[in-house]
């Protein structure tokens, strides 16, 4: 005699508006703000009734992709995971990648809701100093297994790495650039600018 199934445990109210971001989502990127509580409901499964109980209204849910789309945690929890044991230009190369996606996203959701979301506040410039630190830690924790052979520490590496990655570019070639540099056939001159205000080139 076979056991009756057990039914899944329901969801928190906190996952359930979770489940139906993640949901909606694709669909932001995908329609902008036409897109309709009915497909977001078909989406995730579930009557258009429950999208109403978990959010005041389509601006609401509008709002809280946007709120998810800007969200590093996932992103930065992957650049933490990069396996250590590659290549340093594999791991950045995965890094790149990895941030640009998230860049991608974040753009995508942002310009599909802007126009009818609610109006946010300024951006905190203490949570952007936060989330760019936060950044900077995860990509400094790629290049410790190198810390040996390195010309600079790891921190100072990882913020000059994540303006590279923000300035664009396919990600082998801004790593080539990056861990090679732009001269070759032996040290570069020192630039004008260091020579000028007596600022020594890096050993």
């Amino acid at each position: 005699m076979t056991e009756p199934k057990k039914r899944a445990s329901p969801m928190s109210p906190d996952e359930r508006r979770a489940m139906i971001v993640a949901a909606a989502l694709p669909l932001v990127v995908e329609h902008g703000t036409t897109v309709t509580t009915a497909q977001v409901a078909r989406a995730a499964g579930i009557g258009e009734g429950t999208v109403f109980r978990a959010f005041a209204d389509k601006d609401a849910l509008l709002a809280a992709c946007m709120a998810e789309a800007l969200r590093r945690d996932d992103t930065l929890a992957h650049v933490r995971a990069i396996d250590l044991d590659q290549p340093l230009a594999d791991r950045l190369v995965e890094a790149v990648e990895t941030l640009r996606a998230y860049m991608t996203r974040m753009t995508a959701v942002m310009g599909a809701v802007r126009t009818t979301a609610p109006r946010r506040d300024a951006p905190d410039p203490d949570r952007r100093r936060d989330s760019m630190t936060e950044t900077v830690d995860a990509l400094a924790g790629l290049f410790e297994p190198e810390q040996d052979r390195l010309r600079r520490d790891p921190e100072y590496l990882a913020r000059v790495f994540h303006h590279l990655v923000m300035a664009g570019g396919e990600p082998a070639d801004l790593v080539d650039v990056f861990l090679n540099g732009a001269v070759t056939g032996g040290q570069a001159a020192p630039s004008a600018a260091k020579v000028q205000y007596g600022h020594p080139s890096p050993a």
